[in-house]
């Protein structure tokens, strides 16, 4: 039988959903290609973008460019055409911009429900009334998903309930897969981490040996305006900590670097400033600023499953993390955990871990065992059960 997968968010163009979609992808093939029964078709939908990311030359695998750009009306015009054409069984959608005319079965992978919970204008760059207008559509198109869908993969039993809250959709229709841990060091772009000289890597960011680090980006239920907020009394106590903020460059870290520049924490020209934007980061050098971080601070206010700092964990840095939504399902006992909307508990938690070295040793043990709970390969093949379930039952 044959099953396409909507991959045009395969890899680092995609974020964090990227990184989902191709430990998926890449592992399900692994899986499908050493089974030792039914071996199924798969048709690879990638973006021009993304096309020559996914090096395959399975006889089981077909790639399939699509220059159709998500979150568009063509995506929804077009794209039920060309799932057509390839005569599918079965297609998986890693993300809720699901086609309404889909023309075949498909599974849903819902990762949370950040639009829902935050409508807010503050997390656009559209005018208010074209960001209205996308809101709705979102609301319809992913309401229509979930009710068509044949089953729905989530990444947390806390999105579960959310979904299930929101959309009253029978609890046996959604499957909880967990995300895994990336192996950083055998990323795509990390071939030459044992080469890279830690002192040196930091040196290139002008971050030196005390620092806290953020990596994700800077939507407003990142909560990161909190986070300057707390850095500017830690930095006053401190003078020499710095506070490391991972994320691609946009909108949205612009508002932020306004932010810190009126608190004098940032200044564009300054090198030394004690906020250090460092953009873009590659996985080779992530690793590093993971092992040399002092503390991994997540203030966000609504996570679906919280991959950051479970990699921060997997690298032997101590965690300080919000207790909302799925963090504590994810992180465990393994996290300090505060209130993102109290800044003194902030304060205080981020403190207790900076002041107390064997506190911060437990903590790395405690994190690294937490992340070995969590693997791609297991979340690729209970995916790949769901599919097998799905082809079953249309038969």
């Amino acid at each position: 039988m044959k099953i396409g997968i909507d991959a045009r968010f395969y890899g680092p163009i995609g974020k964090g959903l990227g990184r989902y979609t191709q430990e998926v992808v890449d592992n399900i093939i692994k899986i499908n290609n050493a089974a030792d029964g039914e071996v199924f078709d798969f048709v690879i939908f990638l973006s021009p973008n993304n096309f020559d990311e996914l090096i395959v030359s399975d006889q089981h695998v077909k790639k399939v460019m699509l220059d159709v750009r998500w979150y568009s009306w063509r995506e929804q015009i077009m794209m039920p055409f060309y799932i057509w054409r390839e005569r599918l069984d079965l297609i998986h959608f890693p993300h809720f911009n699901v086609p309404i005319f889909t023309p075949v079965k498909f599974v849903l992978t819902l990762h949370d429900l950040i639009l829902t919970h935050f409508p807010t204008v503050r997390a656009t760059t559209k005018n208010i009334l074209i960001y209205r207008l996308k809101n709705i559509a979102y609301l319809l198109v992913t309401k229509i998903a979930v009710r068509r869908s044949e089953k729905i993969i989530t990444v947390s039993e806390f999105t579960k309930k959310d979904i299930i809250h929101n959309f009253k959709i029978e609890a046996d229709k959604i499957v909880v897969t967990y995300e895994g841990v990336a192996n950083l060091a055998h990323g795509r772009d990390s071939l030459f981490v044992a080469k890279l000289n830690s002192k040196e890597m930091l040196e290139k960011y002008h971050i030196g040996e005390n620092f806290l680090l953020y990596v994700g980006n800077a939507y407003p239920h990142k909560n990161l305006e909190t986070l300057v907020k707390v850095f500017n009394r830690l930095h006053v106590a401190r003078p020499e900590l710095k506070l490391v903020l991972v994320g691609k460059e946009d909108y949205f870290y612009d508002r932020i670097h306004n932010y810190a520049s009126s608190l004098n924490l940032w200044q564009k020209e300054n090198m030394n400033s004690p906020i250090v934007f460092a953009g873009y980061v590659p996985d080779s050098q992530l690793e590093i600023m993971y092992q040399e971080a002092k503390v991994y601070v997540f203030p966000s206010l609504y996570e679906g499953f919280g991959l950051p700092p479970l990699e921060a964990m997997a690298k032997g840095c101590p965690v300080v993390s919000s207790d909302r939504s799925s963090l504590p399902e994810i992180l465990g006992n393994a996290a300090v955990y505060f209130n993102p909307e109290d800044e003194n508990d902030i304060f205080v938690k981020i403190t207790n871990v900076l002041d107390d070295n064997n506190f911060r040793d437990a903590l790395k043990i405690k994190g690294l065992e937490q992340a070995k709970k969590y693997n791609w390969w297991e979340c690729a093949n209970e995916t790949l059960n769901v599919y097998k379930k799905v082809l079953v039952s249309i038969k």
